[in-house]
């Protein structure tokens, strides 16, 4: 499994916040819901939105945004409106001033908000994995995939499908969402002037991008320089040189912190797995080698960061 898939892999399963707003100006959305990472989408109208820090943004129809977070942000009709909702941890939605919100209504099934001619979709991850934080940390807080340089219809095809309340929605819903997220990131990393990671760029590679999948597929092997070179036909210092010039770091560093953070997931996704199950899976011959190197990593033993 390599990072783009893994960043959706767990938590998504368990059905991702999905709401379409439908509104009229003026209006205004103030999110501090310190969500990872937020997907918005104009079915019909235009949006601004606001970073608290950066420049503001319209989005119009077709048009897809990615927010990473925890940091606040406006979304609005224009970026001078006064926010009239703030969103807070947990979906809870409250006036400006902390009180009960009336403006906004409940207006059916996933749909929320005033009525009139702007139609948002907003998908919200709260994962928090160490594995998504391999590939959070290479986005900006705002990338933007405008409808005339990325068709897609996968906008439309949520836009059809969240309205709907028919046995089993939430698992077509969180596909759906899945499907658009990462048809978008995978269209923004692969743009020439986007600064994309090297372990991204590093799979057009036919020698290193075959060692980075072997590896991601298969973390419990034991791996060796050696034995990665012979599965990609080239000597152990060809690829020790090519792998590190690519990716910036060795094979068997890239191996331990893919190890690591298959693990930290695995401990919050597998409650009742035991810390020796979990290092068998990734590749640690014993319990309490995965402890050492995990605590090293992360400051804290595979059952305190289970707990946490």
């Amino acid at each position: 499994m390599d990072p783009l898939a893994a960043l959706l892999d767990g938590p998504r399963a368990h059905g991702a916040f999905l709401l379409r707003s439908v509104l009229t100006p003026p209006w205004s959305l103030r999110i501090e819901d310190e969500a990872p990472l937020t997907v918005v989408s104009v079915v019909r109208g235009e949006a601004w939105i606001v970073p608290d820090d950066g420049e503001s943004v319209l989005l119009g129809e077709g048009d897809v945004a990615i927010a990473r977070g925890p940091d606040p942000y406006l979304v609005a009709d224009h970026p001078a409106t006064p926010p009239q909702a703030l969103i807070l941890p947990g979906q809870e939605c409250r006036t400006p001033d902390g009180g009960h919100l009336t403006a906004y209504a409940d207006l059916g099934v996933r749909t929320w908000g005033t009525g009139g001619p702007v139609v948002l979709l907003t998908g919200t991850y709260g994962m928090e994995g160490e594995i998504s934080k391999k590939l959070l940390a290479a986005l900006p807080t705002l990338i933007v995939l405008r409808a005339a340089d990325w068709p897609t219809p996968l906008v439309g095809l949520l836009a059809g499908e969240i309205g709907r309340d028919v046995p089993g929605q939430e698992a077509v819903l969180d596909r759906l969402l899945d499907l658009l997220l990462i048809a978008a990131l995978r269209a923004w990393f692969d743009r020439p002037d986007t600064d994309a990671p090297a372990w991204y760029r590093a799979h057009d590679d036919p020698v290193v991008g075959q060692a980075l999948r072997l590896l991601q597929h298969q973390p419990g092997e034991p791996w060796t320089v050696a034995k990665l070179a012979a599965n990609t036909g080239v000597s152990r210092a060809a690829l020790a040189r090519r792998f590190a010039t690519t990716v910036g770091e060795t094979p068997m560093a890239y191996l331990a912190g893919w190890r690591l953070a298959l693990a930290a997931d695995l401990l919050r996704q597998q409650p009742d797995a035991t810390i020796g199950a979990v290092a068998h899976q990734v590749g640690y011959g014993s319990a309490f080698a995965l402890s050492a190197a995990f605590k090293r990593e992360f400051g804290v033993s595979p059952q305190r960061y289970r707990t946490a």
